[in-house]
C-alpha cells in the first residue's frame, strides 16, 4: 500500500506515536507499504509553528529536517498536475493544505492516512483513517 501522511500523522508519528490508532500504527511499520510525504506537510508544519499551534522542542526548520531524516518516506513532489487537481476537488472547507494533500494523493495514487473527519467525510480520495 502507499501511503500519504497527513501533517498531523507525520508529527504524531515522529513525536506524539500513542495518538496513532492500532491500524495506522501497523500500516506505518508494514513491511512492503510505502510512506509518502508532501512538501506542503513541511509548510503547514511553519505555518502551524509560527500561529503557536505546534510547539516544537528545536527551531522549525531544523526539526523538519531532522523529522525528515527520520522518516522513511519518498517526497511526492508538488507539480503542475497536483497544483490543476486542488482547485478542481471539493471540500467542506478551503484549508489549501488540506486541498494540495488530497490533490497528491489522487494523482499519485496514495491513500491519505488522517485523523481529519472532514477528508476522511470527503471520500475525495482513498483514505486510512486513524482510529
Amino acid at each position: 500500500m502507499k501511503l500519504l501522511l497527513d501533517t498531523h500523522i507525520w508529527l504524531w508519528s515522529l513525536a506524539e506515536p500513542a495518538r496513532l490508532g492500532r491500524r495506522v500504527k501497523s500500516a506505518l511499520t508494514r513491511a512492503g507499504n510505502e510512506l509518502w510525504l508532501s512538501p506542503i506537510s513541511a509548510w503547514e508544519l511553519l505555518v502551524l509553528a509560527e500561529r503557536g499551534r505546534v510547539r516544537l522542542d528545536v527551531e522549525p526548520r531544523r526539526w523538519i529536517a531532522e523529522a525528515l531524516e527520520r522518516t522513511p518516506a519518498q517526497e511526492a513532489v508538488l507539480t503542475f498536475e497536483v497544483a490543476v487537481r486542488s482547485r478542481e476537488i471539493t471540500l467542506a472547507h478551503p484549508d489549501p493544505a488540506d486541498r494540495f494533500l488530497v490533490a497528491t494523493a489522487s494523482v499519485y495514487g496514495l491513500t491519505l492516512v488522517t485523523a481529519d473527519e472532514t477528508l476522511i467525510g470527503a471520500k475525495a480520495c482513498p483514505i486510512l483513517a486513524n482510529g
